[in-house]
């Protein structure tokens, strides 16, 4: 799908109160953005943000970082937030591939909503499930490793399956058909309204990996 640029996209993101201008300077010590020490999730490519305006107004003593590399689909994000305030919510624009550079040792759960699938067997490290990712959220986790995931891309779903069961995640949750018995609390994206009413399949998966305590 093509990405409709939008004039000084760039401009209108900066002067958002939740942009977070030079989230570097966090590296370590994310709390200091919120003021506070409750734990952080964060979503990677977070669009045009409904799934993540959701959360943080469902979750108010949980920190929310929207992760987008492209200004033009942020503006839209950013006007969604124009009327509401919701100081649990963040949102940084800069490539996932920076993450380990933006974080250390602080995220509580990280949500991958319908990625880019990048199916080229070249651009495999693309793919946010991929052994190059999963070892740089290893580099930003603060305890156990947690990942929640939804796409309607049946290989990618797979793909992620293997990688995680590589890396010694175990699985909480897989779904195969998400909406045969959906649950109260999940929240909808974008993407994901599109391929509900399409009766695309929506797969989803909860996974774990547990770390030894340091003593």
């Amino acid at each position: 799908m093509r990405l409709r640029n939008i004039k000084n996209a760039q401009d209108i993101i900066s002067k958002s109160e939740y942009l977070i201008l030079n989230p570097k300077d966090y590296y370590g010590k994310a709390y200091k953005i919120f003021n506070n020490k409750n734990k952080i999730e964060i979503e990677i490519g977070m669009g045009k943000g409904d799934f993540l305006i959701n959360k943080a107004k469902q979750n108010p003593d949980i920190n929310f970082i929207g992760i987008e590399k492209y200004a033009s689909v942020l503006v839209k994000t950013i006007k969604k937030l124009q009327n509401i305030k919701l100081d649990n919510l963040k949102i940084i624009n800069i490539d996932a591939i920076l993450i380990d550079e933006i974080f250390k040792q602080e995220i509580s759960k990280i949500y991958l909503n319908f990625s880019d699938p990048w199916p080229k067997k070249k651009h495999e490290n693309r793919r946010l499930t991929s052994p190059v990712f999963l070892k740089k959220y290893e580099k930003v986790f603060k305890d156990n490793y947690n990942i929640e995931m939804k796409t309607d891309n049946k290989k990618l779903f797979e793909y992620s399956l293997i990688t995680l069961s590589q890396n010694n995640y175990s699985f909480k949750n897989i779904k195969l058909d998400l909406y045969s018995a959906l649950n109260d609390d999940n929240i909808q994206t974008e993407y994901e309204r599109k391929f509900v009413s399409l009766q695309y399949p929506i797969y989803k998966l909860e996974a774990e990996c547990k770390i030894a305590k340091k003593m």
